[in-house]
C-alpha cells in the first residue's frame, strides 16, 4: 500500500519521534477539527503493530484549557500518547500528570497538514543536538536580555530555572513535548522580568502579525500595558479572561527548527531558527508556580539576545 505524505509523516511521528517499541500501547486524543490527522496517527500506530486507541472530544475554547477528566484518565494509562488538537494540551494537568506516570506525550496544537509534512521531515538529529547544547548554556545562565530594531528591550531574571528541550525525540520515560518541534525554554522567575518587547511574528491565539506589532510593557513580571493595532486588542480580552495572572511572564524560548517557517500555527511558529518566543499565562510545565487554563506565547522575529552580558544571537542569527 502507499502511503501518502501525511500517512509518512506519522509513521516518523509514532516510530521515530516517540520510539515506540514493540509493546507499547499508543492513545490518540483528537477534536473535530483535526480528526484527519489523529486518523493518520492512529493507523499508523496500528500499521506499526501497536494496541492503539482514538479518542475525539470536542475541542477546547482556549490553549491551556482541561480535557474531560475521562479522557484525562485514559492519558494515564498508555505507553505513548499524541495529541492533535486546535487548542493545545501542553500546559495542562492532564498532560503533566500523565506525564509524571511514566507516558511519553506529544501534542500538536494547531496542527495543519501541510505543517506536519512539512515540520516531521526535518533532521531530529541535528536539531535535537543544537536544542541540547542550548539548554545546557541555559542551564548555567542566570539574566537573559532581549533586544530588536524595533524596539524590543526586556530583562529576565532565570536564576536557578532549569531549561527544557523540546528536540522532537521523545524516547524516555515521562518525556514530552510538541511535534513537530525544535526549541530550548524555560520559566523566567516570576516577578522578575522588566522591559517592553515587540511581538512581530506571530501570536497564539491570534496568528500572523499583520500591520502593527503588538507591544507588551513589562513591570516586576506582568505584561501590564498591552497595545497596537486590532491583534493587540484581541490579545487584550483574552487575557481578561483570567485577571492578572494571565498576563505573568511564563516562557522564555528560542526556535531550533530549520525547517520551521512563519505559517500563524504557534506550533510551528515559536520553533522558527531565528527566533524567540515569549509567553503569558501559566508556566507550571516548566517549573513554574502560575496554574493557570491559558498560556499565549508570541514570537519576536530577528532579536538579539544576550545571556548575563554574552552575545548568543545577532539579529535572528545564533552564534553557538
Amino acid at each position: 500500500m502507499k502511503l501518502s505524505q501525511l500517512d509518512k509523516a506519522s509513521t516518523i511521528a509514532v516510530r521515530d519521534c516517540m520510539g515506540t517499541q514493540k509493546n507499547e500501547t499508543v492513545l490518540i486524543v483528537t477534536d473535530e477539527f483535526k480528526r484527519k490527522i489523529g486518523h493518520s496517527l492512529y493507523q499508523s500506530a496500528l500499521r506499526l503493530g501497536h494496541e492503539s486507541l482514538f479518542v475525539e472530544m470536542k475541542s477546547r475554547e482556549m490553549h491551556g484549557q482541561e480535557p474531560p477528566t475521562q479522557i484525562a484518565e485514559l492519558m494515564k494509562l498508555f505507553d505513548v500518547v499524541l495529541c492533535p488538537t486546535a487548542k493545545s494540551l501542553t500546559h495542562t494537568n492532564a498532560r503533566r500528570n500523565a506525564s509524571a506516570l511514566g507516558a511519553r506525550v506529544a501534542t500538536f496544537p494547531g496542527i495543519t497538514e501541510e505543517i506536519m509534512i512539512r515540520g516531521l521531515n526535518a533532521d531530529y538529529k541535528r536539531i535535537a543536538a543544537l536544542t541540547i547544547k542550548l539548554k545546557v548554556i541555559l542551564d548555567n545562565v542566570n539574566h537573559v536580555r532581549v533586544t530588536s530594531a524595533i524596539g524590543t528591550s526586556i530583562e529576565m531574571d532565570i536564576t536557578g530555572r532549569a531549561a527544557l528541550p523540546s528536540k522532537g525525540l521523545f524516547h524516555k520515560k515521562g518525556e514530552s513535548g510538541n511535534l513537530p518541534t525544535g526549541e530550548a525554554y524555560l520559566a523566567p522567575l516570576e516577578g522578575k522580568s522588566n522591559g517592553v518587547f515587540f511581538v512581530d511574528g506571530s501570536m497564539a491565539g491570534i496568528g500572523v502579525i499583520k500591520g502593527k506589532p503588538i507591544k507588551i510593557e513589562v513591570k516586576d513580571g506582568l505584561a501590564f500595558n498591552i497595545t497596537g493595532g486590532p491583534q493587540a486588542k484581541k490579545l487584550n480580552a483574552m487575557l481578561n479572561k483570567y485577571g492578572d495572572l494571565a498576563r505573568n511572564i511564563a516562557e522564555f524560548g528560542i526556535g531550533t527548527n530549520y525547517k520551521a517557517k512563519l505559517s500563524g500555527v504557534l506550533l510551528e511558529d515559536e520553533k522558527v531558527m531565528g527566533t524567540i518566543h515569549i509567553a503569558l499565562g501559566d508556566n507550571k510545565s516548566m517549573g513554574g508556580s502560575v496554574d493557570i487554563p491559558i498560556h499565549l506565547d508570541g514570537v519576536v522575529r530577528k532579536p538579539t539576545v544576550y545571556f548575563d552580558g554574552n552575545l548568543i544571537m545577532k539579529d535572528g542569527k545564533l552564534l553557538i
